[in-house]
């Protein structure tokens, strides 16, 4: 479990780092934490180390929170966002961002370990979405968090994962497409996007993991109202 603190008050940080580690070794899980002190030195530091969950301060001076969060999304991060903030003022711009909660300061502990557990039941939720696959070798199975879109190649198709690795399995497309939960989508006869991975949606194309994809005219309004959802939630 990676968890990941930006906040520009150490004293702050510190005790919020102690409070989720002792909840989460109570719980058997081991964590890896990350402290970061603006929103500009997360941004710098954090490609290559995606964390699973970010606490995120939002009055920071500089960037602040929120323009940090904006800047995440549209890079294509996933990962749950948890907003640390002495005011209740910004609920509604958190939509925007699909913030997963808030939590008031000073940090009470109790809170804290509801938030955190909310959050792990929403990760375990992700982490069970798997695709099996034949292989001469036998049945290999997908983590379909990890995958960003499916494509078709020839009589194959290859699930690309989050680094750019291939997995190539005979099946149709259309097949592989009824089979997947419903935030994979159909932007191409050749490919199928997982949606939680597009950062941008255009006429011709869609942004998938920094990866240009080309979007179909017969695609193109189905995928447009399936990016509105998506930034909606």
């Amino acid at each position: 479990m990676r968890i990941a603190i930006c906040d520009d008050e150490k004293k702050l940080r510190r005790h919020l780092r102690q409070l989720i580690e002792i909840h989460l070794e109570l719980l058997g899980i081991s964590c890896l934490t990350q402290e970061y002190e603006s929103g500009s030195a997360l941004l710098e530091q954090l490609p290559g180390q995606q964390p699973d969950i970010l606490f995120l301060d939002i009055e920071m001076p500089g960037m602040g929170g929120m323009d940090t969060a904006r800047a995440l999304r549209l890079s294509g991060y996933r990962m749950l966002i948890i907003f640390v903030t002495a005011y209740p003022d910004y609920v509604f711009e958190g939509y925007e961002v699909q913030a997963f909660h808030y939590i008031l300061k000073p940090y009470q502990e109790q809170k804290i370990k509801k938030v955190l557990d909310m959050a792990l039941e929403e990760l375990q939720v992700q982490t069970l979405a798997y695709y099996a696959v034949e292989q001469k070798s036998g049945t290999l199975r997908l983590n379909l968090n990890q995958i960003c879109y499916f494509k078709s190649e020839g009589r194959k198709v290859c699930g690309v994962d989050k680094e750019g690795r291939g997995v190539y399995f005979y099946r149709k497309l259309d097949d592989v497409q009824r089979e997947l939960p419903d935030y994979f989508q159909r932007v191409h006869n050749r490919y199928l996007v997982n949606m939680n991975y597009v950062s941008r949606a255009e006429s011709a194309r869609c942004v998938c993991n920094h990866e240009d994809i080309p979007v179909s005219r017969a695609y193109k309004q189905e995928m447009a109202v399936a990016f509105a959802q998506m930034m909606l939630k």
